[in-house]
């Protein structure tokens, strides 16, 4: 095999998703509005298609285009998980965006081109090229988040997105050329050698400005403040593909960059990996009582699922990380499936967004109650449904390194994070009903449906993440 073709065979599925958006493109410029949702059905496909040349393809680690790109088991595994976040996102949004008279075809191709960008930047073994991944991926957002170019709200959060984004990554620009000056190489394992036991004041600042821009990507306190507005700003679509396949791409990174480029620094990092986890999860589970939209609920319950995952990061193992990847890929579901609820909120054709709008649920739609019940008792992590499992890993990893202090902060702000997901279980089953709502979409029915049993039989075969997991978390070490 030659090395060209050696390349193009591990980098298949950037190479399916580019030329897609190329044809797409060209597909949306010849045929007009009459192309909208034809576009959707064929980037959808090509989303499935990506998917297949990963679980169809090389299972060896190579390292291709001049050694600025990596596929490993590591990547993989999150590219799956980025993937199926955006291939469902965009599956749930076909009937919300008719309906809103959004269904323009520009859409598809911008989330195409995000997601193409998140799997660059998850293949990443350099500062260049994950800066490249990290632009194209944050460029198509800042337009999705004001899609809605005629609700004021939207164009609002596109617009404190972009502005808050921009300034994000000019912080870690400055952290790259920071570490480029001290090391003398952009590469990761050139970082590594070059970075390692005592090191300068000027390293210990590139690294703290590369980890603002990945936490501001992650909204991780104390880089959070654009989150709550963008997912309530947003078209609620475009909030499910922020909540699910950008905060894929964004740990993966993050995961990537600490383990392969620092691990001789382990102290360093660990203590901004602490610090932003502890208040991640305290920001997420203390703001989140007083919300009465819902979609800025899931705002705050992301920051605070985020800080989680990072407890497993900090422990800086092998076993921690694998705890981060069975975190995300639990956490994946769990949000996929809240989403679809969140979607199916609808009154006489209007889409609602009130806490309050779901009481009474359990009487008017005992099938959405029943599976949205299901996703807020996991997201508290009630045993034994999957979250449950997903904060054992992470808590388990914290606890073999020896951070049990964080481990019980962990569990401290998951006790009161639990208050606002019993709360909504309480509305929809106790409370007096609010109207009813309009019957969902077969779809999105579908997609509670099945992302509601993972969540419920997860206990009864947990091989499903883990062993893919333990797998993918060995390729770093």
């Amino acid at each position: 095999m030659t090395s060209l073709s050696f390349a193009l065979a591990h980098s298949l599925p950037e190479i399916i998703l580019a030329l897609g958006v190329l044809l797409l493109i060209l597909i949306g410029a010849i045929r007009g509005r009459d192309s909208d949702w034809l576009i959707t059905e064929l980037a959808i496909g090509l989303l499935g298609i990506a998917i297949l040349a990963i679980l169809l393809g090389a299972k060896t680690t190579a390292l291709v285009y001049d050694n600025a790109f990596i596929d490993d088991a590591f990547g993989r595994f999150m590219k799956i998980l980025a993937l199926v976040g955006a291939l469902v996102t965009l599956f749930m949004s076909q009937d919300f965006f008719l309906r809103e008279k959004m269904d323009r075809f520009e859409l598809p191709i911008l989330i195409l081109l995000a997601t193409l960008g998140m799997l660059m930047l998850i293949s990443a073994t350099g500062l260049i090229a994950f800066y490249l991944g990290l632009e194209l991926m944050s460029l198509a957002l800042y337009v999705i988040a004001a899609f809605d170019r005629d609700n004021v709200k939207a164009s609002e959060a596109g617009l404190k997105y972009f502005v808050l984004g921009a300034l994000s990554s000019g912080m870690l620009l400055y952290g790259a050329s920071l570490l480029y000056g001290f090391a003398g190489t952009v590469s990761f394992a050139g970082i590594a050698a070059a970075v390692k036991g005592e090191v300068s004041i000027g390293v210990v600042f590139g690294l703290v400005f590369l980890m603002t821009g990945l936490a501001f990507k992650m909204s991780a306190v104390p880089f959070h403040m654009w989150t709550p507005d963008v997912y309530e700003g947003a078209p609620t679509p475009v909030t499910a593909f922020f909540a699910s396949a950008v905060k894929m791409a964004a740990v993966a990174i993050t995961v990537r960059v600490v383990i392969t480029a620092f691990p001789g620094i382990l102290n360093q990092w660990q203590q901004i990996i602490v610090f932003i986890s502890i208040l991640s999860m305290a920001l997420g589970s203390f703001a989140a009582i007083g919300q009465t939209n819902i979609k800025r609920l899931m705002a705050y319950s992301s920051i605070g699922h985020i800080g989680f995952a990072m407890v497993g990061l900090a422990a800086g193992t092998a076993l921690g990380v694998e705890g981060v990847l069975a975190y995300m890929a639990i956490y994946l579901v769990m949000t996929l499936g809240t989403f679809a609820a969140i979607l199916s909120m609808r009154v006489n054709g209007e889409s609602v967004e009130q806490v309050a709008d779901l009481a009474g649920l359990a009487r008017t739609d005992g099938f959405t109650a029943f599976f949205l019940a299901v996703m807020m008792f996991s997201l508290a992590g009630i045993p034994p449904l999957a979250g449950f499992f997903a904060k054992w890993y992470v808590f388990n990893a914290a606890i073999q390194a020896h951070l049990y202090w964080l481990a019980v902060i962990g569990v401290l702000t998951s006790t009161v994070a639990a208050y606002y997901y019993l709360r909504i279980v309480k509305i929809m089953y106790f409370d007096d009903p609010a109207p009813a709502f309009d019957r969902p979409s077969v779809v999105l029915r579908g997609v509670l449906a099945v992302t509601g049993l993972l969540v419920l039989c997860l206990f009864a075969y947990p091989g499903l993440f883990i062993d893919a997991a333990t797998v993918a978390a060995k390729s770093l070490f």
